[in-house]
This record gives structure tokens, C-alpha cells and sequence, in this order.
């Protein structure tokens, strides 16, 4: 049986009338830019993050660079960032002329080690950017604490989890902004490229909003230095249709998570990645350490240099995985001399050659979900 990694057209299949609907809406509106659509999308996504402000644009990536421009993080400053992780996050930081301070992983959380973070801290640094990876919250008492401590500010990089929770509490709701990503690939995914920042502080999303638009206001007096920003309606009127369901979406994935956990800790040499985990495991099967997680991504740890021929025994079977991510930050080519902080991510390096993740979208059936565990213990057994 061919089990897809992701299974996009299946998800937006029933909806299929409800979209094509929102498609002639925005169609025969002429309202093309702006308007009523993202105001309504915004009011409806502001629940979901648990926060006051949410401000749709036009990709995840333009939400962390425009979250850096209203909190005025630029040049001269420092910006905490995990070195595993992806690209946009470090990426935002350094267009917006700071400097990214590669920080180390916590091994069972895969979000950023606080600890190591505390010992790259200097007069230089301005902010932290904790990224809620494959959908579980970070300790967000821990980073705010750690951020009043060093007089930072915060943004959540909530790219791959919105739905998910840090004790009752939405991320992107937490820290001074979050910052959302709609690729079709995440949780709440749209049908092209779109983002949303969200922001309880009413100044900084009055910034955030003329910054969004090249910082005019009124029209043609320019305020700053912004860029164009925008969400298109036509994705905000198709994401409106799927954000009520994407309660569903987050426990259908849970629901699955749960049953690759209790099935894959069955097999031999297979463990939960959590301290205390057995030496000589073969396997380690991600743990939800919050009781809250959304499951973006369900990633495996593969110890022992064996993750690739994982990985090519599953492609073999056209059952779909990939590596989310092959290289840490500090080590990509564009990032040559440029950060620091490089001296202790051995947490870091070590998970970018052991993670694999595996299908866990919402519409996966229990049949694929078996076809999935049966190929890895035929691997075990090998």
C-alpha cells in the first residue's frame, strides 16, 4: 500500500464546495487586496492564537521579518535562534540585519535549550526566538522568565503549531508576537503562501499593520521603512473555510500520534525519546511532553548512522518520510562567518542525522498507519 507523506487534496476534497463558493465570493467582489475577507479571517484567527491582534500576510517567513521590524530588532542587535530548525527563522533575523546566536536542542523536545541559550546571552542581544517545532510548545514559563531576566523580547515562531498549548495557553499568544505560517503542508494549511502575526500589545499591532502595507499611513505618507506584506483575500476567504476544522485536523493527527506510540513501542529495540530511554534503542518515538501538541510532524530519532537506510528502506515501499532537517542552521552555506554561538550544538548536529519523520496527517487510515509500522519492523528485523 503507497502511504503519502502528507495528502493534501484529500483534506480539501469535502470542502471542495465551501471553497470553490469562497473563489467566486472574492471573485465577483473585484476586492482583490485588503478588505472584508482578511478582516473577517483575522477576527476568527485572533481566537486560535489566544491573542488580542492577528494580522494576516503573506507567508510565514514575511510574519517573523515583520514581527523583527515592529519590535525594532535591526542592526547591532542579537537574536537567540535555534540552530535546528527552519531556514526562515534564522533567515528573518539576518535580513532584518541582526545577528543570528546559534542555540542547542533539547534532545527529547527538539525546541531550543534554554541553558545553552543562557550562557551565548550578551549586551548585543535583543531577542529570543523559541520555535514550538513540529507542533509541541516550548516551556514558555521558562522562556519568558529567562526573557524578563535578560530584558528580551519574545516572538514564537508558531509556524508549525497553531492549536497547540503551553498549559491551557495558545502559542502566539504568549510572547510579545507569534508568528504563523499557512504553507499547505502545516496544520491549518492554505492553498498558496500566507502567514499571520499575532500581538496582544495594541501599539505594536498598530506598527505591525502600516508596516504591513510599505508603512504608509494615510495613504501615500509613509510612517517607515515596511514592505508589502498583505495577505490576499482570496486566501484568507479559502482559509476561513478550514479554520473551524482545524480542531479536528490537530485531533485527528493526535489520534494518530497516540497509535504509532503504543504500536512502534511494541516492537523490539524501539523506545520513547525521553531521558532514561535505553542505550542500545534502535528507534526513539517522539514523546507529547505538554499533553498539548499538534503533531505537525511525528519525528522518529534513528540512533547509530542508520536513519538514511531507514529512510531509503520506507521510500522503497513508497511510504512517504523525509528528513525535517538534514543540516543545522550554523552549518548552512549562506550562513558561512555569519552568527555565533557555533561552539556547543552537539544536540543539534546529532538530530540532524538521526530524525525521520513519518506520515501522521489527520486523513491517514489505520490501514496506511499499519502498512507504516509493519515496513519499519520488517527494517528492525533486518
Amino acid at each position: 500500500m503507497k502511504v503519502p507523506l502528507l495528502d493534501v487534496p484529500k483534506q480539501n476534497g469535502p470542502l471542495e464546495a465551501e471553497l470553490t463558493a469562497a473563489f467566486a465570493r472574492v471573485l465577483k467582489s473585484g476586492m482583490y487586496i485588503m478588505g472584508p475577507e482578511l478582516t473577517a479571517f483575522e477576527t476568527e484567527a485572533a481566537k486560535h492564537c489566544g491573542a488580542k491582534h492577528a494580522i494576516g500576510v503573506s507567508s510565514g517567513t514575511d510574519a517573523l521579518l515583520l514581527a523583527l521590524m515592529a519590535l525594532g530588532v535591526g542592526a547591532g542587535d542579537e537574536v537567540l535562534v535555534p540552530a535546528f530548525t527552519f531556514f526562515a527563522t534564522a533567515g528573518s533575523v539576518h535580513r532584518a540585519g541582526a545577528v543570528p546566536v546559534w542555540c542547542d536542542s533539547d534532545p527529547h523536545t527538539f525546541n531550543i535549550d534554554l541553558a545553552d541559550a543562557a550562557t551565548k546571552v550578551s549586551p548585543k542581544t535583543r531577542a529570543i526566538i523559541p520555535v514550538h517545532l513540529f507542533g509541541q510548545a516550548c516551556d514558555m514559563d521558562a522562556v519568558m522568565a529567562f526573557a524578563a531576566a535578560n530584558r528580551l523580547v519574545v516572538i514564537e515562531d508558531t509556524a508549525q503549531s497553531m492549536g497547540a498549548k503551553w498549559k491551557g495557553r495558545y502559542v502566539g499568544g504568549i510572547g510579545h508576537f507569534g508568528a504563523t505560517s499557512f504553507f499547505p503542508s502545516k496544520n491549518l494549511g492554505g492553498l498558496g503562501d500566507s502567514g499571520l502575526v499575532s500581538v496582544n500589545d495594541d501599539a505594536l499591532a498598530e506598527k505591525a499593520r502600516i508596516l504591513r502595507v510599505h508603512g504608509m499611513q494615510p495613504k501615500y505618507y509613509h510612517k517607515y521603512v515596511g514592505a508589502n506584506f498583505r495577505m490576499d483575500p482570496l486566501q484568507a476567504a479559502l482559509l476561513a473555510v478550514k479554520l473551524p476544522h482545524l480542531a479536528g485536523y490537530n485531533a485527528g493527527r493526535a489520534k494518530n500520534a497516540a497509535r504509532y506510540t503504543e504500536q512502534l513501542t511494541r516492537l523490539p529495540g524501539v523506545a520513547l525519546n525521553k531521558s532514561g530511554a535505553p542505550a542500545d534503542a534502535k528507534l526513539l518515538v517522539p514523546v507529547d511532553f505538554t499533553g498539548e501538541a499538534i503533531w505537525n510532524q511525528f519525528t522518529l530519532r534513528v540512533p547509530g548512522g542508520r536513519r538514511d537506510d531507514l529512510k531509503a528502506f520506507l521510500t522503497a515501499r513508497d511510504i512517504g518520510c523525509d528528513i525535517y532537517y538534514p543540516l543545522t542552521l550554523d552549518a548552512q552555506e549562506c550562513f558561512a562567518g555569519i552568527g555565533r554561538g557555533r561552539e556547543s550544538l552537539a544536540v543539534a548536529h546529532r538530530l540532524a542525522v538521526e530524525v525521520l519523520s513519518i506520515p501522521v496527517f489527520p486523513e491517514l487510515t489505520e490501514g496506511q498507519q499499519d502498512t507504516v509500522v509493519a515496513a519499519i519492523a520488517a527494517w528492525l528485523a533486518k
